[in-house]
């Protein structure tokens, strides 16, 4: 092992860069992610009549696929039938696919756990359907799953990982690099990698209980 040669200011700021791209690649896939799965579990959660059933045909087969699989099919199925994205964008369309599915479930199952009651009661009062879920429904269904969700995000960061095997340079790959010109780094490179994903990945379980302490008060 080689901390002082792995950890030199050439390889950090190497390191860091592709740390940049991962964040980069988490920020725009949770930020699609949240919108889609939010209405893609609303849709579902209406039992609307043909829609949500292939709506959660799709789905399924969507969360029951390896992601790793997504990746490689945006990337190297798409260009077949004419759409070519680049590794960047090729990484989030994938991600964004599945990680709208896995939070549309969760959104489903935080609606569903709500007393049928609230429901009826709000369409009761004069209510429109949209009043309701955007008023009454999805606060109190995003509250109670808030621990779920920022758990899958947290798994979206530790995903971005996966984008190495189609050379996206993101911090793994960089690390690759760096420990594939000297053996030594290896150890190193891993132990640094490990405490950066701590870092983001922390920090937003630390915020989420924030968020859930000041909804609570």
């Amino acid at each position: 092992m080689d901390f002082i040669g792995a950890l030199s200011w050439v390889n950090m700021r190497f390191l860091l860069q592709g740390f940049l791209v991962t964040i980069q690649v988490a920020a725009v896939v949770m930020i699609i992610s949240l919108l889609m799965g939010i209405l893609l579990g609303v849709l579902r959660y209406l039992e609307l009549p043909f829609l949500s059933k292939g709506l959660g045909l799709i789905i399924d087969t969507i969360r029951n696929l390896p992601l790793l699989l997504i990746i490689f099919f945006t990337y190297f199925a798409l260009p077949q039938i004419g759409v070519r994205l680049n590794l960047f964008w090729s990484t989030v369309l994938a991600m964004s696919v599945f990680e709208s599915a896995m939070i549309s479930e969760i959104i489903r199952g935080g609606l569903l756990a709500l007393p049928q009651g609230q429901y009826e009661a709000a369409l009761a009062t004069g209510m429109t359907i949209p009043q309701t879920l955007l008023l009454i429904l999805l606060p109190q269904a995003l509250r109670q799953t808030l621990p779920s969700v920022v758990s899958q995000l947290i798994a979206l960061i530790k995903d971005t990982s996966l984008a190495t095997i189609i050379s996206l340079p993101e911090m793994m790959h960089h690390a690759k690099i760096i420990y594939g010109q000297n053996t030594a780094y290896v150890i190193p490179m891993f132990v640094m990698t490990a405490f950066l994903y701590f870092i983001i990945c922390y920090s937003l379980s630390r915020f989420s209980k924030y968020l859930a302490q000041s909804s609570v008060s």
